[in-house]
């Protein structure tokens, strides 16, 4: 395959394309004039299928992947179905990577997380700091197979001369976020609950935890516009963190949302609950030498995901 940057006419491949985080892709790359996407739903491509998927990048041959597909969840998710999110993670990354290579495709994105960092990082969380502590026990096999991928791209890259770059977004939220609230991430579910609650006239809403675990957030089309810039740059180089560089506790970011759904009762914290890591921010120094810095303010964020979220009851 052609190792030249890309060019509108490039063949990109979105997988996960229908989720938050390959939508906000879809809508990037639209944008650029990118004009050639190849798109496939689940029930077109089984990506835990290896003949299919082989097959599949053998006759597409696409000049560059996004791998944005992934099974996803939040700290209940993550805690209570670990078989699944470790088989299922490992299955999906390992059959586009191997198939990309078997097919000759030179560029690809893995895109993992930031739990793939120990739990008790030094802040902010640098690139090196992968694989130097424990992880969080609540999330360990999703972490465990975003490592994997990490590494499985480190070494074709090392092995095979390929191409296959790792970025590691911070907590993501926006359009096609997931606001089911047994298993979805803190931000999404702080937003459906106080619309319930406001919607209800009740008098407080429940937050998991202590509130005060500090966050990072990053709105997606943010990190979409980053993979799309690292791709335009024709980076090639080691794992790179992407974020906003800023953090907020969890009692703050439950207090944005309150002011942006126009709930006005309490917040009430249920300390029976899990807080997770710590604090989690990421050191981005790497991307922002590269050129590269977050535009979207967390309020902006917030307002425009309200907007755009939907689940059952909403009007």
């Amino acid at each position: 395959m052609s190792d030249m940057p890309p060019t509108p006419r490039s063949r990109i491949l979105i997988t996960g394309h229908r989720g938050m985080v390959g939508s906000a892709l879809v809508r990037r790359l639209q944008a650029g004039g990118y004009t050639e996407l190849i798109t496939r739903s689940r029930a077109e491509l089984d990506l835990l299928d290896q003949r299919l998927v082989h097959e599949f990048l053998a006759r597409e041959k696409p000049d560059y992947i996004f791998i944005a597909a992934a099974k996803v969840g939040g700290i209940q998710a993550n805690n209570e179905y670990r078989a699944d999110f470790l088989y299922d993670n490992l299955q999906i990354q390992n059959n586009l990577i191997h198939g990309a290579h078997r097919a000759g495709i030179q560029r690809l994105m893995f895109l993992g997380s930031s739990c793939i960092y120990p739990r008790d990082c030094p802040q902010p969380i640098r690139e090196e700091y992968l694989l130097t502590g424990p992880l969080e026990q609540t999330n360990e096999p999703y972490a465990l197979a975003k490592i994997a991928g990490v590494k499985l791209c480190e070494s074709f890259n090392r092995q095979y001369g390929r191409q296959y770059v790792s970025v590691m977004p911070t907590n993501l939220y926006g359009p096609n976020d997931n606001y089911d609230l047994a298993n979805s991430h803190v931000l999404p579910a702080l937003i459906r609950k106080a619309h319930e609650a406001k919607a209800r006239g009740d008098a407080e809403y429940v937050v998991w935890g202590s509130g005060t675990p500090k966050r990072e957030f990053l709105y997606v089309d943010d990190l979409a516009d980053a993979c799309v810039h690292l791709m335009e740059q024709h980076y090639d180089g080691p794992l790179v963190n992407v974020g906003t560089g800023q953090d907020i506790t969890i009692r703050e970011l439950a207090q944005t949302v309150m002011q942006v759904v126009g709930f006005t009762g309490r917040i009430v914290f249920d300390a029976d609950k899990p807080d997770g890591t710590p604090r989690k921010l990421l050191d981005v120094s790497r991307l922002s030498a590269l050129g590269w810095r977050a535009r979207t303010s967390l309020n902006d964020g917030i307002r425009q995901a309200y907007q755009a979220a939907t689940w059952p009851g909403k009007c």
